[in-house]
Order: C-alpha cells, then structure tokens, then sequence
C-alpha cells in the first residue's frame, strides 16, 4: 500500500461566524466549533484514507478563547498519525476579526477517525509519510495522547473496581463542595 504525505490530506476550512451560531451569551457556541471540527477531521481523514471514516474520539477539546459573532474561523487540519485502521487528525482553529486585523488560536484538539470500506467494515489505510521534523513531532506527540489515555482507561477502571473503599472517598470528598446524603453518611465510616 502506497503510503500519504502529511500535506496530501491537509485541508482548511474558512468560515464567518453569524449570529445564528451565537450561544445564550453572546458568543459562538463550542457545539457549531465542535460541528466544524468533526467536518474537517472527515474531510482529512478520508481524503488520506480513501475511505469513508467515521469519529471515534476527541481528545483534548479546550476552548481556550470566546469566538465573537463576525469573526472569521479558520480550522486547518492535518493527519498526525495513522494506524492500521484509524488516523489522527489534529486541529487548529484561529478567529480573525477582519476589521481590527486581529486573529486568535481558540482552540487546538484531535479527533480519532477510523477509516469503513464499502460494506462497513473496517478498513487498513496507506502508512503516513514523514517528511519534516514537525511531522514527526506530531505523529509522536499522538502515540504519547494514546499511551496517556489507556493509562487513564486502566487507573478509571481500578477506580472504579475499589470504590467501596470508603476511607478514600471521605479522604477525596473532604475538601470538595458537594454534601453527601445522611444515609450515606451513616455508611460512611470516619477514621
């Protein structure tokens, strides 16, 4: 299988922000980003794919700026990494404000595709072709999210497994703003 560049897949999408994208607040609402987002990552991830692809994650959604009404939004997209069947699209998106000439970074996250063939299933995708230092970067940067976040599956999974320990959930709740019920307070035993 014929391997992609990075830049064979990479796409932008340009958009202005109208007012029926504002939230109750006054700002764009993160659903209509988010709706962008997940088009971009489509588009990127079948054009290297050759395939339909479907979304299977997102990770590291942070809204780090408001996007205002009349701002321009670019979304630039690229793969970062593929598998056997699934690829890594990671996302920029900048708000500029045409008439002060300013942009902003509102947000960067990335979204887990996996590429479906003809009849559903799930299908291999060409390697991807590092060809920059940045390249590399990115696609190791994703094999560190991935091995971060099975760490994170397996210490929820423990978690979950040991918590009727209940020296450790008053230890945790201590500090926290939540009251618990009396009948769980009851339950609860104090050390």
């Amino acid at each position: 299988m014929i391997g992609h560049s990075v830049a064979y897949s990479r796409s932008v999408i340009t958009e202005l922000m109208v007012p029926s994208y504002a939230n109750f607040g006054g700002k764009v609402h993160g659903g209509t980003l988010m709706s962008l987002m997940d088009k971009l990552a489509y588009v990127c991830a079948s054009k290297h794919a050759g395939n339909y692809c479907v979304t299977v994650s997102v990770d590291n959604v942070q809204f780090l700026r408001p996007v205002e009404v009349g701002e321009v939004v670019s979304l630039m997209g690229s793969v970062n990494y593929v598998g056997k069947k699934s690829l890594v699209v990671g996302i920029k998106v900048v708000a500029e404000n045409l008439q002060e000439g300013v942009s902003k970074h509102t947000n960067t996250c990335y979204f887990t595709m996996v590429a479906k063939d003809t009849d559903g299933s799930t299908a291999e995708v060409p390697p991807l072709i590092l060809e920059s230092e940045e390249d590399v970067r990115r696609f190791c940067s994703a094999l560190q999210r991935r091995r971060i976040r099975e760490e994170g599956v397996t210490f929820m999974n423990d978690y979950k497994a040991a918590f009727t320990d209940h020296f450790a959930v008053a230890d945790l709740l201590q500090a926290e703003r939540c009251i618990l019920a009396s009948s769980l307070i009851e339950s609860t035993p104090s050390h």
